[in-house]
């Protein structure tokens, strides 16, 4: 039959000899050249491929419509020459087959030579998700080891092409030109404010494209809700015979078909996701309208969760949106961004394999036999941290042994089409008889939400779920997809005889670090047996449950919000996590009560089980936690004496001269502060018992005692005036020492301390104790201000002496006897 000429007809015959000659190739193709319907027909009609083409697509809905379009240019119906294969439903195609990205790891994996199949195409590659890497990796290796004849086709409309080629060992790269109608490109004036909700901006914008333009409208958004919500905004706003089509992933396939078929009559305004960015055919669409916005999920390896955050759109993406407006005749695409703004869009998206939870990698990866993973052709290398993380959990599943060598229990987890927590809950709580309500529960954690996110109890979705009288209103649609998963997963694994466990024991073999113990207090917030803390929202029904654990949080990685969840015993937790259940000893500071507690524990990962106190603790033990406790505290809670302050303060005087001698300064004795302290807190267990600490013997043991000799005799604690009073000096800048002006009578000489010889800066009293003179220069003094204090002194003491020459004559603390 005659075939519509496509722009990708041009270079067909240059790819099929590129196929021929090097057997790898890189095809480039702008959106609308018609990569995805003619490539896998050329291969077919040239005869170069022996046995089935696959051909990847990155989502089921595209998978759908590519074979029914590949079928409809052959003239026959699916399941003939062409078929497709996607999650939970297949029809046979005896030449041609378009599967998922994930289905080539599962065929690679069960039968590596890939027996059947001569050639895999990964269509729209750009979007380098997790399992198209996974899938080119192990496809390159094959080749290289087992199928040399296997033919491998990267297919793309925005991929930087040379990368790609250099991992194909230097692939041909075929270039095809598009055939797009001129799309005209408009923009806002001026940015959106920092108040602008998203929805009512581009219902706004949507009204405009509708007025202005003809023709199906493309309404690209970042999720579901953001959809259901300017569905809503438009309601009674949109002129006669407009007729409003939602399409994501979440809708049943004859819905999602109906937005992908011209109308019979009236004007179409689709209201979609990301997914209709690629793969998917619109025919009658005229006109885009882009919010500039994607929802991608980021992983925290800290934390073990998944996020769903919206971020701008790349430029990639955006001409890609763009490009669906000239399909079909001259179009116009509307961007909610102004035109500077745009510079600042990141060029591509980031790579899935960067950005998501590594665990099904991982145990994919050990089921290959791919210890290390720098032995795989990535085009991206998985990123260390989230890897090991990932290896981690797989251990606590039981799929991975010490080695990272996949188990027996692993084995028959990579067979299941689940995240491994859910595959493990599958496997686990069927062994234990609950096989049905394990896969009940794994079909739920994996739909959209069928409550829409009203409360955070998964016991109400699985009360909707069995039709029970008492649940809540639930989506329809989404309970009897659910209800369709359940059954597949409940036929993949056998049940064994068992008790049976409850939802929420079924829950914890999945999230063993998300279980949760509440925190004590008024509000719901949770400590997770993998450290972190999250929280319920005050009024959701869970609020009061002591144990829960949490299939779903937001992120946050401070206080995660757990949007699903269900409540457990501790009794359960004691029977399945037996062997996860360790005793803790240790003595922590208590900051609001200022004492040491010692404490034993029984502990799940960070949460304790029970708590008892720990009679026999070790006198080290115990110091330790008081060392910390000096620390809350503060250097001033110990009981400084003037005799210490002032020790101190020698000791920090001479280091300042160059002096080798320990650190006494508050970030020195706080650095060291148990290996100084340590030994004078045996038997202090509170702040009030530091007060019989003998600081100052902890101090001078600080020192050696060549150290302690060097201070005394360098910084001593106290000069000897000539009358014999020992003058207590006062270290700061300058030593100083403050006496009574008679005492150094025949004084001749400036005292001095210190390595430098430092001079005493002399505080000169009168005989009652009040200033008269401050000298550093003593000798200075007498020859020339003494004159002047003695003629102002001798008046008001007249009963003490004021010698004319006081360097010879006698010192004294005594006044003249009277009479004299």
């Amino acid at each position: 039959m005659t075939r519509p000429a496509l722009p990708i007809d041009a270079v067909l015959p240059e790819l099929v000899v590129a196929l021929r000659d090097a057997g790898q190739a890189v095809l480039q193709a702008p959106p609308g050249a018609g990569k995805t319907t003619r490539v896998p027909l050329a291969l077919l009609d040239s005869e170069l491929v022996e046995g089935r083409i696959l051909m990847l697509e990155p989502r089921r809905v595209a998978a759908r419509a590519a074979a029914e379009r590949l079928a409809a240019e052959l003239g026959e119906a699916v399941g003939g020459r062409v078929g497709y294969r996607i999650r939970g439903e297949s029809r046979k195609g005896s030449r041609i087959e378009v599967v998922t990205e994930g289905i080539l790891t599962r065929m690679l994996q069960s039968d590596p030579e890939l027996a059947g199949v001569g050639a895999v195409i990964f269509d729209e590659f750009h979007e380098r998700a997790l399992v198209a890497d996974l899938g080119l990796a192990l496809s390159l290796e094959v080749r290289g080891a087992l199928r040399p004849d296997l033919l491998l086709l990267a297919m793309s409309a925005t991929l930087d092409a040379g990368p790609v080629a250099a991992l194909m060992g230097d692939a041909p790269v075929v270039t095809a030109e598009g055939r797009m109608f001129p799309v005209e490109t408009l923009y806002l004036d001026r940015p959106l404010g920092p108040g602008a909700r998203l929805e009512p901006s581009v219902a706004d914008l949507v009204l405009r494209a509708v007025g202005e333009t003809e023709g199906g409208v493309l309404v690209f958004l970042p999720g579901q809700r953001e959809i259901g919500r300017v569905a809503d905004l438009l309601r009674g706003r949109l002129p006669a015979g407009i007729v409003v089509q939602p399409l994501h992933g979440g809708l049943p396939f004859a819905a999602q078909r109906a937005a992908l078929v011209p109308l019979r009559e009236g004007r179409k305004l689709v209201l979609a996701t990301a997914i209709a960015e690629t793969s998917l055919t619109i025919p009658d669409i005229r006109v885009v309208v882009d919010a500039g916005r994607a929802r991608r999920a980021r992983f925290d390896p800290g934390s073990g969760m998944t996020r769903l955050v919206t971020e701008r759109v790349t430029r990639a993406e955006a001409e890609q949106r763009r490009g669906r407006a000239g399909r079909v005749a001259p179009g116009r695409c509307y961007r909610l961004w102004t035109r500077g703004e745009e510079g600042a869009l990141a060029p591509y998206p980031p790579p899935e394999i960067e950005t998501a939870d590594l665990a099904p990698l991982a145990l994919e990866l050990a089921l290959w036999g791919a210890v290390d993973v720098d032995a795989l052709p990535f085009l991206t290398r998985p990123p260390e941290a989230p890897l090991a993380e990932a290896r981690a959990l797989l251990r606590e599943l039981g799929a991975l042994d010490a080695e990272g060598r996949i188990t027996g229990h692993g084995r028959r987890l990579a067979r299941l089409p689940v995240h491994p927590r859910l595959a493990h809950m599958l496997v686990a709580g069927a062994e234990r008889g609950s096989r049905r309500e394990a896969a009940e529960l794994a079909a739920l954690i994996e739909a959209r939400d069928p409550l829409q996110g009203r409360q955070a109890d998964l016991a109400l979705r699985l009360a909707a779920l069995r039709g029970a009288r008492d649940a809540p209103e639930a989506d329809r649609g989404a309970l009897a997809a659910i209800r369709a998963e359940a059954r597949r997963l409940e036929r993949l694994v056998p049940e064994a005889e068992g008790e049976g466990l409850s939802p929420g024991a079924l829950l914890s073999l999945a999230y063993p670090d998300r279980i949760g113990r509440r925190r004590r207090g008024t509000e719901p917030r949770y400590l997770l047996s993998g450290g972190k803390g999250a929280r319920l929202a005050p009024d959701d029904a869970l609020a009061a449950a002591p144990w829960l654990v949490a299939a779903d949080l937001d992120g946050d990685p401070r206080e995660a919000l757990i949007r699903r969840a269900l409540p457990v015993t501790e009794a359960d937790l004691r029977v399945l996590h037996g062997e996860r259940l360790g005793i803790v000893r240790s003595a922590e500071w208590s900051r609001r009560d200022r004492v040491v507690r010692a404490r034993e524990r029984l502990m799940l990962g960070a949460v304790a089980i029970e708590d008892w106190a720990w009679r026999d603790a070790p006198a080290d033990v115990l110091v330790a936690a008081m060392v910390e406790g000096v620390r809350d505290l503060g250097l001033d809670a110990l009981p400084w004496s003037a005799e210490a302050r002032r020790y101190r303060l020698r000791v920090e005087w001479l280091r300042a001269r160059g002096a080798s001698l320990p650190d006494l300064s508050d970030e020195g004795l706080l650095a060291d502060l148990e290996e100084w302290l340590g030994p004078y807190l045996a038997g202090c267990t509170g702040a009030a018992e530091l007060a019989r600490i003998d600081l100052m013997a902890a101090l001078r043991a600080r020192l050696s005692h060549e150290e302690q000799r060097l201070v005394d005799r360098l910084a001593p604690v106290a000069v000897t005036a000539p009358t014999g009073t020992r003058l207590p000096v006062e270290y700061g800048e300058q030593p100083s020492v403050s006496v009574r002006l008679q005492e150094l009578f025949g004084l001749t000489e400036h005292p001095t301390v210190g390595p430098e010889r430092t001079p005493l800066l002399l505080h000169l009293l009168s005989p009652a104790g009040r200033p008269v003179q401050t000298t550093a220069d003593l000798p200075g003094f007498w020859a020339s201000s003494y004159r002047d204090v003695r003629r102002d002194m001798r008046g008001r003491y007249p009963r003490h002496p004021w010698p004319e020459d006081p360097t010879a004559a006698e010192p004294t603390r005594r006044a003249k006897p009277r009479g004299r």
